[in-house]
Order: structure tokens, then C-alpha cells, then sequence
């Protein structure tokens, strides 16, 4: 992990979302707390206790309300009014809830944080997933993981016991951290793009147009719970960080994990991503098309066309909208539709499954289509299994 050092100049950094960056980590003994119910977190509810104690969820110091929840639902807005996208919710069935005032939260057997009851309420699930998924579809993954959640939701203030770091412990970070760093390198701008698939020419292509114009990249992947056949953290790491070695300035990129869930809920899921990196404390958030998006449930730009819903000053982080970008062979270069006269049978465009593909059969990718580095890592990595998965 990067050295912090204690910086004095004043920060230009917006600040967070709702104007306090939320802590609510605690060092605490869990056998203290022994005594209380559990109640078992998912990978999923594990990622967002996280993500709320350290503040990425800024302004959140617990698990969502039932007056922010329909908020949301309806409105795109906490109860108080501020931007945001996707309800933050801890499901359990009927029984754990009954009585529940306060209870340990426990993840792989280990007590990891703390609950104090509020509220419950019931989960009104079918009109959860057509206002933030756009369908009842249990084939779309974030779908099924709602409708497998317990129906009575839990709310309220948090405390995570110990920050565990991870699988990538070196570039974990806090947004507390982050906004030290991007101070002590002395960005007054900072973009910050994330992903949850290997870097290819394209995604290069933006970074690089967007940091003619800003001071930092932070190049945030999404690690935590992704589709079976979305590419392993470990490997997109790998393959993120022999393509900074050699393509990028060292002195104007951070690489940071996003320790969150992948929840495929397309222009819903922007708006969580932009207020999260907004609370890291960039400027600036690459959406491009497809944001976050899975299947054919979102237009190519919805997740670029929902932040027209909001003012620039209360969302507070400056939304680069770039067109779909593509490698172009006549010419021989990366363009889109703004910039490229030519018809699409001139044009590089590669999806996921033919990329799977190429890799299955022992075929390099197009260097047109991604740095040779990277080509590689994927190459050695891909070990396919039953269904063309990956094995991590």
C-alpha cells in the first residue's frame, strides 16, 4: 500500500456526499458481544458493511429505513432529499427478526460487527426489482440474489470491528485514505473509472482523453461478488497492473480496489458508483455505455441519461459521458460514432463471449483489441471448467 502522509495544504477535493464522511469502524473484542443474537451476513451484506463503515456510503451509518427505502425506490433520493440510487438493505427471514433489538453481525463464522435494531419492516420485493432491476427476470443475477434475501429488512446504525483488507491488501483503500493520497500527489482533479472486466484498448482510450483534462486517474475495479463468468478479481488485478507498468504515468494513477458486489442494476447502479467515488474524493466518473449493465435489460445510455435527473451541484461529481468506443481498421485507430466515417464491417468490436472464446481455443487476442501484457495474463489464466467458467 501506498506511504500516507500528513499533508497541510488545504484540500480542493469535493467533499463527501451529504457533506460528512461517515466512520464507523470501532475496535472491539467480538467476544463482548457473545451474548447477542447473530444474524448471518451474505458476501453481499458483508460488502456493504464495509462500504457504509467506511464511508464509501456516505452519508449511510447503518443499513437503509423503510423511509428511505420506498425514497429511493420511488424517487431516487433519500428521505432527506440527496441523490442516490439503489436501497442499502440487510434481509433476514421472520424468525431472526422477531424480537430483535440488537444483534452481532457474523460473516463466515467470525463477528464481525455490531446492529442496533431500529426498525423492520417488510420487503415489498416485486416492486423493488422493477424499480431498481427493470424486471422480475430471476435469470438477471441481481434479481435473483434480491428474491433469495430473507423478506424482513433490518434497519439501522452499524459498526464494523476490524477492516480486513481483503484479497488485495495493498491497494485497499479508505476513502479517508484516498482523499490523503490524491492530496499528498497534489490532484486538485481526480477521474475515477471502474470496472469489473480486464482493460482493453477501448477503456485505455478513455482514461487517457480523460486525464488530459484532470490531474489523476483512479482506477477503481470492482473485487467483490461478480457473475460466475465474469473474469476473477486475481486476474483482472494481474492483468490491471502489468498494463499500468508499461502504458500508463505512474505518478498520475492510483490503482484501488472497490470492495463492492456487483449488482448488474445498469443506470440505478451508476448513481451508487458515482456517489462512491465521489465520497473517494474524485471530481470526475467515466460512464460509458452499458454502465454496469448485463444482458439487454438497460438502452446502451440510460445510465448516462439518468444523471439528467439531478443537478450537477447535488450530485457533486462531474459525469464524463463517452460514446461506445471501438478499434477501427481503416483508421487504424481507437474511435466511435462521433469521430469514425466508417461502417461497422471496418470495425473491431469484440464481446465477452467471443473473447471467452478465443481464450478457450488457444487463440491470442487482437493486439488492435487489447495490450499484448494483458492478452497473456488472460491467456495463462483461463482454465475453462463445466459451462466455459473461470477458475480463479
Amino acid at each position: 500500500m501506498e506511504k500516507i502522509t500528513n499533508v497541510v495544504n488545504k484540500s480542493t477535493l469535493p467533499p463527501p456526499h451529504g457533506g460528512r464522511l461517515v466512520s464507523r469502524l470501532h475496535e472491539e473484542e467480538p467476544e463482548a458481544y457473545a451474548h447477542l443474537p447473530a444474524v448471518e451476513l451474505s458476501e453481499r451484506s458483508y460488502a456493504d458493511l464495509e462500504l457504509i463503515a467506511t464511508g464509501v456510503y456516505s452519508p449511510l451509518e447503518g443499513f437503509m429505513g423503510q423511509a428511505d427505502y420506498h425514497s429511493v425506490l420511488e424517487h431516487l433520493r433519500l428521505a432527506n432529499g440527496l441523490p442516490w440510487g439503489i436501497p442499502i438493505t440487510l434481509g433476514v427471514d421472520a424468525e431472526t427478526a422477531r424480537g430483535l433489538r440488537r444483534a452481532r453481525l457474523v460473516y463466515r463464522g467470525e463477528t464481525v460487527g455490531l446492529l442496533e435494531v431500529e426498525e423492520q419492516y417488510r420487503a415489498d420485493k416485486e416492486i423493488e426489482a422493477q424499480r431498481v432491476y427493470r424486471t422480475l427476470d430471476r435469470a438477471h443475477p441481481g434479481v435473483a440474489a434480491l428474491l433469495a434475501s430473507g423478506e424482513v429488512y433490518l434497519a439501522g446504525p452499524v459498526w464494523l470491528f476490524r477492516l480486513s483488507r481483503g484479497e488485495f491488501p495493498e491497494h485497499h483503500y479508505t476513502p479517508a485514505e484516498t482523499r490523503a493520497l490524491f492530496a499528498q500527489r497534489g490532484w486538485k482533479t481526480v477521474v475515477a473509472f471502474q470496472t469489473r472486466n480486464p482493460i482493453h484498448r477501448a477503456h485505455e482510450y478513455l482514461h487517457k482523453v480523460a486525464l488530459e483534462l484532470v490531474d489523476g486517474l483512479f482506477l477503481n475495479p470492482l473485487v467483490g461478488q461478480t457473475k460466475s463468468d465474469d473474469v476473477p478479481a486475481a486476474v483482472r488485478m494481474q492483468a490491471y497492473q502489468v498494463l499500468l507498468e508499461r502504458y500508463y504515468p505512474k505518478e498520475r494513477v492510483l490503482l484501488g480496489v472497490y470492495p463492492a458486489a456487483m449488482r448488474y442494476a445498469g443506470p440505478r447502479e451508476a448513481i451508487l458508483h458515482a456517489i462512491s467515488r465521489k465520497n473517494y474524493g474524485c471530481t470526475h466518473f467515466i460512464v460509458g455505455r452499458d454502465h454496469a449493465g448485463v444482458g439487454s435489460y438497460y438502452g446502451p445510455y440510460e445510465a448516462q441519461e439518468i444523471f439528467d435527473q439531478f443537478s450537477p451541484e447535488e450530485i457533486g461529481i462531474e459525469i464524463l459521458r463517452f460514446e461506445h468506443t471501438f478499434h477501427c481498421q481503416s483508421c487504424g485507430t481507437i474511435v466511435s460514432r462521433r469521430t469514425c466515417p466508417h461502417g461497422p464491417e471496418h470495425h473491431l468490436v469484440l464481446s465477452g463471449t467471443r473473447v471467452r472464446e478465443l481464450l478457450r481455443a488457444g487463440k491470442a487476442l487482437p493486439p488492435e483489441f487489447t495490450r499484448p501484457e494483458v492478452a497473456e495474463v488472460l491467456r495463462k489464466a483461463y482454465r475453462p471448467k463445466g459451462g466455459g467458467e473461470w477458475k480463479s
